[in-house]
């Protein structure tokens, strides 16, 4: 699957810094950052639609309109190219989540909200896109660790909500884990094929399963 660049490539852009303008380096780190995330970005649409098995760099290079060089400045391999972006993906996925739970005061609906955002995010990833990504080492690891991480924050909400009488008492852990075995099913299809629901659809279900199942009752 690697695709090195053939010899040293020199970074685009080509500008070069007068002598004695320090402010021209700041600007340029702040261009090639700005351009870094734009790159990114675009991989991120391309890849998640199409995949990365079957595209060479090549491929993307002539799909984002941009030289090899270009995309090599961001990663010196099609491999790290594939591991930035699903790394970005996660991380932008995340923090978009995580802003819309802290929006949210009553500690019923924040469960319901970040499992709605995993679901909105993860909505994004085509079938092809998520074969190619659990079919490989490095994205599959990604992709484990951060379903562990939304397991351990689905459990961290169900307590704050015990704690708070919000919702009754069980076992986190055990809830979490079932939630984290959930989104695998989604993700794989494996709860899709005979319900006809769409990802984002099965994301709702098992938000208003958990939201309602957890509701705080009388003994």
């Amino acid at each position: 699957m690697s695709e090195q660049p053939a010899g040293s490539v020199a970074p685009p852009g080509g500008m070069l810094r007068a002598v004695g303008d320090p402010g021209s380096s700041v600007r340029r780190r702040r261009v090639d950052l700005e351009r870094r995330a734009e790159l990114l970005g675009a991989l991120e649409d391309l890849l998640l639609t199409e995949g990365f098995t079957a595209l060479t760099v090549d491929d993307m290079a002539r799909r984002l309109r941009c030289s090899k060089a270009t995309l090599y400045s961001v990663a010196s391999s099609k491999e790290q190219l594939v591991i930035a972006l699903t790394k970005h993906f996660f991380r932008e996925a995340t923090e978009e989540i995580e802003t819309a739970v802290a929006a949210v005061a009553d500690p019923r609906r924040r469960i319901s909200t970040y499992l709605a955002g995993v679901g909105s995010a993860m909505s994004r990833c085509s079938t092809i896109f998520y074969s190619d990504m659990v079919n490989f080492g490095p994205t599959a690891a990604i992709y484990s660790a951060n379903s562990t991480a939304a397991a351990r924050r689905v459990r961290e909400l169900i307590d704050a909500g015990v704690q708070a009488g919000a919702l009754r008492s069980v076992d986190g852990t055990f809830a979490g884990q079932l939630t984290a075995l959930a989104i695998e099913g989604i993700q794989s299809g494996v709860l899709l094929g005979n319900t006809g629901l769409t990802a984002g659809q099965a994301y709702g279900e098992m938000a208003d399963l958990l939201l309602h199942g957890l509701a705080a009752r009388p003994d």
